[in-house]
């Protein structure tokens, strides 16, 4: 059963780790979150997937398609796809290229992506916003509209601002005052 308690407790054992890191804005932190050891683990698939689609219908955005920044975001996008499909409304999965192909057709975003697409986009780990603002771009240069951001692990470092700054709403699984706290205490809500 999907549980916002259970993605805390995997998110806590398999990405959340103590330390001195560089994150890749190259800030420095006494904490790094590897999402992709939860978001690519079957039980984390199956968490982000139906806790994600669950915000997502329970925002009433209603979008075509889920995707972001690859590869952090590819996990993500391609749970809540698969977990949509098995409602009544499904969305699809895109992924957005780092840099466009130097080949064929050149595309810089990949999959079930149209122009005209209302879309979510995803991403596994929020800390400042620029990734997930770059996707947000890109998809907007290939004329889609960004409806919302969604984000599994909001890490608290002025990214949620730097998004609702570029006026999209931001929703999160999972803050990292969450992965800090106590699982026990954890609430099973998801808005």
């Amino acid at each position: 059963m999907p549980s916002r308690t259970r993605l805390i407790e995997l998110l806590r054992e398999k990405s959340f780790r103590t330390g001195d890191f560089t994150l890749a804005s190259g800030e420095k932190s006494n904490i790094y979150i590897d999402c992709r050891t939860t978001t690519m683990h079957a039980e984390g698939l199956y968490q982000v997937g139906h806790l994600g689609w669950e915000m997502i219908d329970a925002s009433g955005l209603n979008p075509d398609g889920v995707g972001g920044l690859t590869m952090g975001a590819d996990p993500v996008a391609y749970a809540i796809a698969y977990t949509s499909w098995l409602g009544a409304d499904p969305v699809h999965a895109f992924s957005v290229r780092k840099a466009p192909k130097d080949h064929g057709t050149g595309k810089r975003i990949e999959g079930s992506f149209r122009e005209g697409s209302r879309v979510v986009v995803v991403e596994d780990v929020v800390t400042s916003g620029a990734s997930v603002l770059e996707a947000c771009d890109v998809v907007h240069a290939h004329g889609g509209e960004v409806l919302a951001v969604l984000s599994v692990v909001d890490r608290e470092e002025g990214g949620r601002r730097a998004i609702e700054s570029a006026g999209y709403r931001f929703l999160s699984l999972v803050s990292v005052t969450d992965l800090m706290g106590d699982a026990d205490s954890e609430s099973e809500e998801i808005g």
